[in-house]
C-alpha cells in the first residue's frame, strides 16, 4: 500500500517548503518507496522521527543545560509531548518558537535561543513523530515472560535503577498489583 498527501496551498505559498507532501509508505521495502517517489516526482522531504529525536536531544540537553529541579523537567516534558502530541493529531508541524514559548513562558525565547546556539541543524517547523514521541514519554523492555512499561519521569522518584546489578526498584506499586502479589505469594 503506498500513498501521498499533497498539500496544495502548502506547495504554492511557501516554494521553500519540504513539507508540502507526505508519504504513507508500505511494508514492501525502500525499494518500492523509492519508486514511488520518483514516480511521482517528488524529493525526499524533512525526515519526522529524524527530527524528532534531534528536536527531543535538544530538549534533554536544555533541561541538563539549566540544570532544572526534578519536578520542573517533567512538567516541561509533559508540555513538550503533549503540544508535539496535538499538533501531530491535528497534522500540523512543531513550530520552535511557539514550543519555546509553552515551556518557559516566563523566558519564552529561551528554549529557541538555546536550540539556535547548539546548532542542532532543526528547521524552524517539523512534523512531530508519534512513535518517537511516545518512545521519550514511555520506557518499556519485554523478556521472558515479562513485561514492563512506565513513565520517563518516574524513574528516579518512584523507580530505581542500579545499572551495575541490572535492576529496577519499584515504590508504591498499585494496589491491585500488591493484593495479586500477596495472594500468590501466600
Amino acid at each position: 500500500r503506498l500513498a501521498a498527501r499533497i498539500n496544495v496551498s502548502e506547495w504554492q505559498n511557501n516554494p521553500q517548503s519540504k513539507q508540502y507532501i507526505s508519504y504513507l509508505k508500505g511494508k514492501q521495502g525502500r525499494r518500492i518507496n523509492d519508486y514511488f517517489r520518483d514516480f511521482i516526482g517528488c524529493q525526499e522531504g524533512i525526515d519526522g522521527p529524524g527530527e524528532t529525536r534531534t528536536l527531543l536531544k535538544a530538549f534533554s540537553d536544555f533541561v541538563e543545560s539549566e540544570d532544572m529541579a526534578n519536578e520542573a523537567a517533567c512538567e516541561k516534558t509533559s508540555t513538550l509531548v503533549s503540544y508535539s502530541m496535538t499538533q501531530a493529531k491535528l497534522g500540523e508541524p512543531v513550530t520552535l518558537d511557539e514550543l519555546s514559548g509553552l515551556i518557559d513562558e516566563d523566558r519564552p525565547k529561551n528554549f529557541y535561543d538555546f536550540i539556535k546556539a547548539k546548532d542542532y541543524g532543526l528547521s524552524e517547523s517539523l512534523p512531530p513523530d508519534k512513535k518517537t514521541l511516545n518512545t521519550f514519554r514511555r520506557l518499556t523492555g519485554r523478556a521472558e515472560g515479562m513485561s514492563i512499561s512506565f513513565e520517563a519521569h518516574l524513574l528516579s522518584d518512584k523507580i530505581e535503577f542500579d545499572e551495575a546489578g541490572g535492576t529496577l526498584t519499584l515504590r508504591n506499586l498499585p494496589t491491585q498489583l500488591t493484593n495479586q502479589l500477596k495472594h500468590t505469594a501466600a
